[in-house]
């Protein structure tokens, strides 16, 4: 009783943080590209304005914004600097992005060390440089502390910050990424490639409707914004295959407890055969020996039933986040306030 009284809070609970989940990514993102021409197939570099960050900011709803770009180095390869260790340069064919100063926030960025870049940087057309952890690791970089560099074909570039993880965008994690401004002037990045936007939870459909407008309000044509399908078909698929689960365990656990049970009392009734034969001896008959048993195994079943229910819905505990990127703080909750709440 205890096992299931537990494993339906824990099924409750982990639908919830399920839906949670979905709703602070799958539910508040959308990407705006540049839609390829009709005739021609190809996506026009300049379809995203360079301010388009700072026109969706003006938008209700828009939490963050911010633009991801593609940079074309040619036959150009990534090395550590041979400032930093002459002996162990090693170069590779990694991927440059560039990116506004409100992308970081856009994507979720996480920082392991270091420092984003800002708008000053951009404005300024600065060399510097933010890792993913994956490209760090393979440049041999993993802190910012004695000032590291790297080689972008020709060009030294000071790393600022190595990042930990990212919310979205994962490509990010291995990639170089430079200020949209220093791509600009040294690569001649025409456009933005992709704007990510995070918005507040059901505000996305809006959005969606006045991003073109307030990006191209001469072509709102010739943007396409990619708003995730709405998460509630596999989400509702995921807390149908948990509370299946729950319920196989739970079962489960009713049956080793059912044949533990069964185990006790047969080994209860072997111990006590003495006193059986007693009973019979003084005229009890079988049925008196048979609801003796019942009786006492139903007394006892009773009051371990009690207070295992209570134990069940004690052992619940509460998760609640406190900031992003904090480990979870756990509180005691009784089930019944959790299902009294809804």
């Amino acid at each position: 009783m205890g096992a299931l009284v537990a494993t339906v809070g824990l099924t409750r609970t982990a639908g919830n943080r399920i839906i949670s989940q979905f709703d602070q990514l799958a539910a508040t993102e959308l990407f705006i590209t540049g839609r390829p021409g009709s005739t021609t197939g190809v996506v026009d570099a300049r379809a995203i304005p360079w301010d388009a960050p700072v026109r969706l900011q003006r938008l209700n709803g828009v939490v963050a914004a911010g633009t991801i770009s593609d940079v074309d180095l040619g036959n150009a390869l990534v090395s550590a600097s041979p400032v930093q260790d002459p002996l162990n340069q090693r170069a590779f064919k990694l991927s440059v992005r560039a990116g506004s100063a409100d992308m970081f926030r856009a994507v979720r960025a996480v920082l392991d060390t270091g420092r984003f870049f800002d708008g000053g940087h951009s404005i300024r057309a600065e060399r510097v440089a933010v890792l993913g952890p994956d490209a760090a690791a393979r440049l041999g970089l993993h802190d910012v502390e004695r000032l590291p560099a790297i080689s972008i074909g020709d060009q030294i570039y000071l790393v600022i910050g190595i990042l930990r993880d990212v919310g979205r965008r994962p490509e990010l994690l291995g990639s170089v990424i430079i200020p949209d401004g220093t791509a600009r002037r040294e690569f001649g990045l025409a456009g933005p490639g992709t704007l990510v936007v995070e918005s507040k939870i059901g505000a996305t459909s809006l959005i969606a409707q006045q991003a073109p407008y307030a990006l191209r309000p001469d072509d709102p044509r010739t943007l396409r914004v990619q708003v995730p399908q709405e998460p509630k078909r596999v989400r509702d698929e995921v807390q149908t295959d948990l509370d299946m689960m729950f319920i196989l365990l739970g079962g489960l656990s009713l049956i080793v407890g059912a044949l533990g049970i069964a185990n006790i009392t047969l080994v209860g009734v072997m111990e006590r055969t003495s006193e059986i034969a007693l009973r019979r001896a003084i005229g009890g008959t079988r049925g008196h020996i048979a609801a003796q048993f019942l009786f006492e195994s139903a007394s006892m079943a009773s009051l371990a039933g009690s207070l295992v229910r209570v134990l069940g819905c004690l052992s619940l505990l509460e998760l609640r986040p406190t900031t992003f990127g904090v480990p979870y703080s756990i509180r005691w909750r009784p089930c019944w306030h959790r299902w009294s709440a809804g």
